[in-house]
C-alpha cells in the first residue's frame, strides 16, 4: 500500500509540474516580439513575408510551430528554401534563399510556362526577364543549363546565342537562335559529335552567308559530313565540309 501511495504521489507531482511548466510557458512574458529577416532579398516583398508570418506563426516563443512556419515561407513564389531559428528572448530569425531564375520552361504537352532556377529546378513565379526558353524532360533542367552555355560558346564566332533549346524524348537537340534560325543538331549518339557538327557549321558560316544571299530558316546539321539548309522562301541547299 505504501508503494502504491508513493507512486500515486510521484505521478501527481509530475502531472502538476507539467501543468505548471505549460502555464508558465504561456505567460505573456514569452510572447513573440520580433521577426528578423537575416537574408538580403530581391524578389520576396515585405507584404509576402508578413502574410506568411501572420498565417503560420501561432503561440509564443516556445510553442510556435517553426516547421509549419518554414513550409509557409517556402510556399512563397520566389522562395527556394527557408530556415527559422528562435532568438532569446522573443525573436524569430528567418533566412530565405531566393530562386535565381535562368530560363523559362515550356511544357511540350500543355504549353504551360514555368521558371528554371540555377540548380535546374522548376518553380512557379511571374517574370518578364530576357531568358532562354527550355523544353524537354522534366529532370533535364541542369543538363540544359550547362548545354546552353556550351552551345553559346560554340556560336560566339557567329555573333549568335541560343534563344530556345529543345531536348526531345530520344535526346535529340534543337536550337533556336536569337535571329530566328533553327539548328537541328541531333543526338550525341550520331556518327559525328554535337561539337563537331556545330563547329563545322560555324566555320562555314561566313562563306554560307555570302553564297546564300537570303536568310536561313532551318539548318539540319545531322549529316555525318555536312549539313542542309532551308531558306526563308523554302529553297533547299546542301553544304559539305
Amino acid at each position: 500500500m505504501n508503494l502504491v501511495s508513493d507512486v500515486v504521489i510521484v505521478l501527481a507531482l509530475v502531472g502538476l509540474s507539467f501543468a505548471a511548466v505549460k502555464a508558465v510557458l504561456r505567460l505573456p512574458v514569452f510572447s513573440l516580439q520580433e521577426l528578423v529577416v537575416t537574408s538580403s532579398l530581391n524578389r520576396v516583398t515585405r507584404a509576402q513575408i508578413e502574410y506568411a508570418a501572420n498565417s503560420s506563426m501561432r503561440g509564443n516563443f516556445f510553442t510556435v510551430d517553426l516547421e509549419g512556419a518554414r513550409k509557409a515561407f517556402e510556399n512563397l513564389p520566389w522562395v527556394r528554401r527557408a530556415q527559422l531559428l528562435r532568438r532569446w528572448p522573443g525573436a524569430i530569425e528567418v533566412f530565405l534563399e531566393e530562386h535565381e531564375a535562368v530560363a523559362y520552361w515550356r511544357s511540350t504537352d500543355s504549353g504551360d510556362t514555368r521558371l528554371v532556377n540555377s540548380h535546374g529546378e522548376m518553380f512557379d513565379a511571374a517574370s518578364n526577364a530576357d531568358m532562354p526558353v527550355f523544353s524537354g524532360p522534366a529532370d533535364a533542367g541542369l543538363v540544359m543549363i550547362e548545354r546552353r552555355k556550351y552551345f553559346d560558346a560554340l556560336l560566339k564566332p557567329m555573333g549568335r546565342r541560343v534563344l530556345a533549346l529543345t531536348l526531345s524524348g530520344r535526346q535529340a537537340w534543337q536550337l533556336k537562335l536569337d535571329d530566328g534560325m533553327i539548328l537541328e543538331l541531333g543526338t550525341d549518339e550520331d556518327k559525328a559529335s554535337l561539337e563537331r557538327r556545330l563547329s563545322r557549321f560555324v566555320a562555314a558560316w561566313p562563306q554560307l552567308q555570302e553564297r546564300a544571299g537570303k536568310k536561313i530558316a532551318v539548318a539540319d546539321l545531322r549529316y555525318p559530313s555536312g549539313f542542309a539548309v532551308r531558306m526563308m522562301d523554302g529553297e533547299q541547299r546542301k553544304g559539305v565540309q
